[in-house]
Order: C-alpha cells, then structure tokens, then sequence
C-alpha cells in the first residue's frame, strides 16, 4: 500500500506543477448524440498537457490557458468517441458551441433492447446504473458484486475470501431469486437458480455497464427476479480504431495484464475488438492462491441499412484455493493469523495444497442480429450457447481436514498433508483413508431470445417475444488424489459399478468416478407481451410472460439402465406486471408498480432426496410485489426515494435436523413457508459545482418469516421417516445480509487529469443465516445473532496525462483504509451469540494500483 500512496503523492505533485495562470478561456457545450442529454463529467484537456477541466450538469464547460497560437482539444468520457479538434486561442474567449459525442460502441442500442435497460424518468422501476467511468475509478481489485455495495438494497461480501468466491444479496434474497443476465441472456443456473460468480471472474474486464433494478425490474423475459435484476452489458465492438494495455499490481502479490485492440468500422461495414487478461496472486486469506484468464472478442458487419449481424465470445478460465468453512472466533484467535485463518489448506511436498480448490471455465458465446423491418418495426434476436467445464474439490474417507486449529493432522495451524500420504501409504492393500475428490458439474446450455418491437402509434409501442432454452447439468464426484495410497474404497451409494444393483464395495483410483453420477435435463418455452405508453410526462406498461419449464432426471448409479432416466416433469409458471411513471415537472415525477409471479420449483424441489423418487407434492412459488417512488433531479441535487412491499409464499426449504439429541443429521423437506420483505431505500447525488459531487444512499428492511410450519416428515438416508419436526418461524427476522445500509461518497477533480474520491458504507442489523429447524418450539423461536455494525473506508484515485503520443490513466485504489476488522458472514450457533457462531472475517485493508495507455 505504500508503492501506491507514493505514486497517489507523485501524480498529485506533478499535476500542480502544470498549473498556469491563465490568458485564454475556450468554452463550449457537450451532448451525447443517442439521448440528446447533456454529458455530466466529460473530461476537456489541451493535448500532450494536463490542463483541462471537466463538464458540468447542463453539458457547459469553461477551460482557462495561458497558451496561445493553435492547440489541440480533447474531449472525453468513458464510454462515448472522443472529439478531437484543433482551436487557435489568441487571447480572450473561444466559444466551440454544441460539440456531439457518439457512443463508442457499435450495436449497443440493439442490445439494449434485448436487454430491456431501464430509462430514467421513464421505466417505473426503482433502478442505479453504475457507469462505466464509475467501474473504472472504483473497482480496483475487488470481487465483481461489490461494485454494487453502495447500492440500496444490496449486500455484497467476499463470503470465504477466495478469488470470485463473493455473493451478493438484493432486499434480503440470494442469488438464486436475483435475476442476473448479461445482454439479456440469463445466466442463473437452470437446476437451481444460483449464480456462481467465480465462473464471471474475470467479467469486469469486459464490462461495459451495469444496472441494478430492484423489485419487479424492467424485463420482459420470465427470470427469477422476486429481488431484483442486474443487467450486465459487456463491450460490443469498438467504434473508434485503437486499443489499450494495462498493467496492475496489488496487495499480496496482485498481479494483473489485460490488453484491448480493435479495427475500428472499416469502410466495408466490418469490425473487430479483441481483450484479454492474465490476473494471478496469492489472496488476502491464507491459501487461497489463484490464477485467472479472461478473453473476449467481437465480430460485427453492417450488411446494410436494416440488417446488422454480432458475433460475441467471452470467457474466464480459472482456478483458485478457498476457505470453505465458518469457523467460530474462539478458532481465529487461537490460529495466531487471526482474520486470515483458514483452515482449508496446507502443505505437500512442500507446496501449498488446497482441500478445497475451484476450478472452472464457462465460455458463453452468441450471435446477434438486428432487422429493422421497417420504420415502426424491428425484430432483435440472439441465439447463444454456453459450456461450463469444472467443478472443485473436497474430502472423502475418514475427516481428517477439520478446520479447527486443534485438529491434530495440523502443523503450525496448517493441513499436514505429508502426515496423512504416509498414512496412506502404510495401509498398503487396505486402500486410502482419506483422499481428495472432485465434485464436478459439466454443463451444456443453449437458447435462443427473439423481440419484435412494434411502433403502433406515436405514443404507443408493443413488445413480443420468445425465449427457448435447454440445458443438460452432468454432476458426478471422481477421484481427485489418492493421498500416498494405490487405491480407495467406495461405499458405492446404490451399486457397485454405475447400473448395477446391489452395494459392494469397490476399489477406485484416480479419475474413478464415486459417490454419486447423474445428468438433469431442463427444457424452457417462453413467450411474452408487453405494451407501453408515453408522451411527455406520463408512461406506463403492462406486461406478461408464461413459460413452461419440464425437468428430467438420470441417475447412472443407483439404478440398472431401464430406470436411469425419470419421465419428464412439466411445471408452467407465468407472470404479470405493470406500473406507471408521471413527470409533474422537469425536476420532479413519481411512479408506482405492482406484478405477481407464479414460478416453477428449482430442479431439487422436484427431487430433493437425491435419487429419482419424485416429489409430487410440490408446488409453485408465488411473489406478489408493489412499489411507489419519487424522484427529483436539479442542478445542485438529484435523488430518489421508494417504498417497496414483497410477499413470497409457498417457499420450498430443505434442511439438516437432529432429532431427540441424535448425532446423526437427517434432512427434512418445508414447504410452503412465507416471507414478507419490505422496505424503504434513498439514493441522492449532490454537485456543488463540476469538479466535486457527493453521492450518498440509505436503505432500511424489514424482513421476515411469515408462517410456522408443523408435523413436517425427517427423512434419514434411504428416505424412510424418522420423526417429524415443527418450524415456529412466523416473525422471525431472515438472516445473511445486513436489512440496514448507508453510504456516503464524494469525488473531487482537483486540477487537469486528476481526481479522487472516497467512500463510508456502514452495516448494521445483520442477522446470521440459520437452519429454520432450529426453531422446532415456540420457546425456541428467537431470533439470530445479530453482527456487530461495522463500517468501511475506501480510497480511490484516477490520473489522466499525455504519455508521448499517447493518453494514459493511472489507477489507485484503496479498500478498508482503517483496517477495520469486522465479521462479513454468520452462521448462527445454538446460544444466539458470538460464542457459538460460525463466522467469516471480511477483508483488512487491501490496495491496488494500475497504469493504462491508450493507442
């Protein structure tokens, strides 16, 4: 962090040194050609000098030089092309007039449709849009999601600190019930719903905007946004000829080279852009090492008029080390690496080796087509496909991994793995003890979104489409490494070889797949409808979606090859939404929205015992939503307010319980418990003038348990009961992310290139997450651990200055300036307290510095 703070100090020192007193003042106006808006923050620089200035909140900018004769103007902003003109200053004032910037990319606004992005002032949704200058300034190395933490509503951790290991949370719901798409494609899993951020790890290098649309969300398309939606729009081809390199260190050897090249529109009608990116580094938590590569590429032609054709491929291989288990504070403590700890890790043969080690490559790739049809009609289709490959790894045997610091199979508070390959070893003919597995999860996904916008009157637009996907999960566990021995015995859940019947055991060597091997089939046919009205003040939309969803299981361990597969079952689910938006004048409007969801069960719903008995009782989630807000927009101040009310019923819960005292855990399926979210977010940004503006926001939840549930049936391991269990959970508050947020930023260009910022976000009333059936009597139905508020200070700084010919940006960035030591994930123990809680530290203070130049 010092080799930062020290280039943050030789920037600042050289940028003074540039100042001049002024002879000549050129001023002008800037506006984005797309919206007919103003540009906010565009930068205007003297080429080959740091003299600029930046524009204000009407697109006006005034720049004072005491240079004369003919000099060269930059106009900038990340995003859009930049001008560049030549102006002859003789003294006195040079006016330049309206200048027009156009975006910097070719077919964004055809993605835009699909992705159904939200319009300010306009689309009655609550919505924040993180910038691409914002994502440049701010991101440094952190995890993707948390780009968003000072979004109301959202809660964002690292979780175990590995490399793309972090979740997010939107109005108190996981992942699985947050729609997350990437120009428009949905990407949460097709079995379950979740989203598994290590796979998008290196997606920040091709982002190009994000929005995060909270409730309801703008889409047209059935996605399981009960939360929200984040809309993820990637780079398209580039529409200026050139490129960049950047290179960034950080924090525990924070490695980071990234590379973007693009041809620019030829006069042929085509283009290219390529990036790449190698990130490595040995992460702030012990043991979790990693190496990342990200790519992208796109093709684009103009064939003419009203065709435009997209080709798009990216990608993130990577592996990293994790820290799977919560431990309890009392671990930490007596580990001497206190928040660092982690106990799923050691050494062998010298090397760092990992329990737990993710690996996995996720290429999506797609083509788009644009047809404008006519005047009032065009069609926007995409057909993609993606094809996950990887899995991580984990133990088998006997445990001798335990991530307490006493477990005996440690040395100096690591994993001694050479202990356990000698161990091994001497058993001979008796096979493995313990050995490492990989739990592998293959994917092949393809699908296909198609939109026909109709213009049927100046104020009225119809929306239809399609959206098909199939999906085909391959998940089964192998041998990952025998640890000293010559072979392993399988218990063989069901037979012993895959289809056969009976249970013996069997002798498996690396590669041997064991413990279980099954596909998951997954079918989509979805339409939808959507018709909107505007005019000057008032729009609003209802709109419509049905989908029907059939699942299919095969199971090639536990059954002989006729009774692998199940039949096909068939869910239909649907939703409907509508709202409204009134401007009552150019600085105030309001809106409202309301919708209800019916969606289908997630895949282990319909067969959560793990085998192919299928669970004919279960049901559809239903969401019923609505929404009302305010937003004013000024020179001095912008904001928002809105109040927002989710009811969710008939959730499917399963969970682990020990019945009368037993040390065996069963598990028990819930259904039909209920939840109520509701709550009350602001967000405001205040420019006193163009070179400094305070953002700032405040979200404030309310949610809970809304039902107890009784007699519900535990299931031991071959799906016989063995008691019942009662959940009292009616009123109890939902844990695993903190229902009160805040935060405070300001950014300042202090003089030419130069700008800084920093940022206070504050937590509080974090519940722990914990298992509903603990709460098996009303005496018992209390609520979690609450987790110490804590706050957070993050620096950042930008740096723009001519390099010879060409223009470079240095990049500093700062994370938990004050080493605050905070808790960031719970899981709450049988006291309620921090005594028996399992818990994850976040991050102390973390840095990260960059230099990128531009060709």
């Amino acid at each position: 962090m010092k080799k930062a703070l020290l280039l943050l100090l030789c920037t600042i020192f050289c940028s003074l040194t540039y100042a001049q007193e002024a002879s000549s003042i050129i001023k002008g106006t800037v506006i984005e050609k797309e919206t007919g808006q103003p540009v906010i923050g565009a930068s205007v620089v003297i080429k080959g000098t740091t003299v600029g200035t930046t524009s204000d909140f009407d697109g006006n900018f005034t720049l004072k030089t005491s240079k004369t004769g003919t000099v060269t103007i930059d106009i900038s902003f990340v995003g859009l092309q930049t001008i560049e003109m030549d102006v002859t200053l003789n003294g006195g004032t040079k006016d330049l007039g309206e200048q027009t910037m156009e975006s910097d990319a070719i077919g964004l606004a055809e993605v835009e449709v699909v992705a159904s992005v939200a319009v300010d002032r306009k689309t009655p949704v609550a919505v924040s849009s993180i910038k691409p200058e914002v994502l440049e300034e701010k991101l440094g190395s952190q995890e993707f999601p948390e780009i968003l933490k000072s979004t109301p509503g959202v809660y964002a951790t690292k979780a175990g600190g590995g490399y793309g290991d972090s979740r997010i949370n939107l109005r108190g719901f996981s992942s699985e019930n947050v729609a997350v798409m990437i120009n428009g494609v949905p990407v949460n899993d097709m079995e379950n719903g979740q989203v598994y951020w290590s796979n998008w790890a290196g997606l920040s290098d091709v982002t190009r905007s994000m929005q995060v649309q909270r409730g309801l969300g703008a889409s047209k398309v059935a996605v399981p946004s009960v939360g929200g939606t984040i809309n993820i729009l990637t780079k398209t081809t580039d529409a200026q000829k050139g490129g960049n390199i950047m290179y960034g260190i950080g924090n525990n050897g924070y490695n980071k080279l990234s590379f973007t090249a693009s041809t620019g529109q030829t006069e042929n009608g085509w283009a290219v852009t390529l990036s790449g990116a190698k990130t490595t580094g040995n992460g702030f938590v012990d043991g979790t090492s990693f190496i990342g590569y990200s790519y992208f590429a796109n093709i684009s032609k103009q064939i003419n008029a009203s065709h435009q054709l997209s080709f798009t491929a990216f990608g993130a291989p990577q592996w990293h080390g994790q820290r799977r288990n919560k431990m309890n504070l009392s671990e930490y403590e007596a580990s001497g690496r206190g928040i660092r700890y982690n106990g799923d890790w050691g050494y062998k043969n010298g090397q760092e080796y990992h329990v737990n080690r993710n690996y996995y490559h996720k290429p999506q790739i797609s083509l788009n087509w644009f047809w404008n049809i006519n005047d009032k009609m065009d069609l926007a289709t995409v057909l993609y496909a993606s094809f996950g490959r990887g899995g991580g790894s984990g133990s088998a045997g006997v445990d001798k991994f335990s991530p307490t610091f006493s477990n005996p199979y440690r040395r100096d508070g690591v994993i001694d793995f050479d202990r356990i390959v000698d161990e091994n070893a001497a058993r001979g003919r008796q096979g493995s003890e313990t050995i490492l597995r990989n739990s592998v999860n293959n994917h092949s996904w393809y699908g296909g979104l198609s939109t026909l916008t109709t213009e049927l009157s100046e104020k009225l637009i119809l929306t239809t489409g399609l959206d098909i996907r199939y999906y085909e999960g391959n998940h089964y566990r192998e041998v990952g490494d025998l640890l000293g021995g010559q072979f392993y015995f399988d218990p063989a859940v069901g037979g012993a070889e895959p289809g056969a019947e009976g249970s013996v055991r069997r002798a498996v060597k690396v590669g041997d797949k064991i413990q279980y091997n099954n596909d998951g089939n997954v079918w989509w046919q979805g339409v939808n409808a959507q018709l909107e009205y505007s005019n000057d003040q008032l729009s609003a939309f209802v709109s419509a979606s049905a989908s029907n969803q059939s699942f299919r299981r095969i199971d090639y361990f536990q059954y002989i090859p006729e009774n692998q597969a199940t039949d096909w079952e068939n869910f239909f689910g649907f939703n409907i939404k509508g709202g409204a938006n009134y401007n009552i004048d150019e600085k105030h409007n309001v809106f409202a929205n309301a919708g209800y969801f019916s969606r289908q069960p997630f895949f282990n719903s319909v067969w959560p015992t793990f085998d192919n008995n299928t669970n004919k009782g279960v049901v559809n989630e239903k969401a019923m939503s609505f929404e009302v807000g305010y937003g004013y927009r000024s020179k001095l101040i912008s904001g928002n307010v809105n109040l927002y009310h989710t009811t969710w019923k008939d959730k499917f819960y399963r969970a682990s319980v020990r019945p009368d005292g037993s040390s065996v855990s069963f598990s028990a399926n819930i259904p039909g418990i209920d939840a109520v979210h509701m709550g009350v977010e602001v967000d405001f940004v205040i420019r006193p003038n163009d070179k400094f503006n305070i953002t700032g926001m405040l979200s404030i939840g309310d949610w809970k348990w809304d039902k107890n549930v009784t007699d519900v049936p535990i299931l031991d391991d071959t799906q016989q009961v063995v008691g019942t269990v009662d959940v009292y959970a009616k009123g109890i508050h939902v844990g695993d992310a903190a229902q009160t947020t805040a935060a405070l930023g300001v950014n300042y260009m202090i003089i030419g290139g130069l700008k800084v910022g920093a940022d206070w976000n504050l937590y509080d009333r974090l519940f722990s997450a914990f298992n509903v059936t603990q709460l098996n009597t009303p005496e018992s139905s209390v609520d979690s651990w609450i987790v110490p508020t804590y706050n957070l200070f993050d620096l950042n700084a930008s740096y723009k200055f001519p390099m010879g010919p060409f223009n470079a940006t240095f990049l500093a960035k700062v994370n938990n300036v004050f080493n605050i030591e905070y808790i960031s994930d719970a899981f709450d123990g049988p006291t309620h307290d921090f005594q028996t809680a399992q818990v994850f530290y976040g991050a102390g203070t973390t840095w990260s510095t960059s230099l990128k130049v531009q060709f």
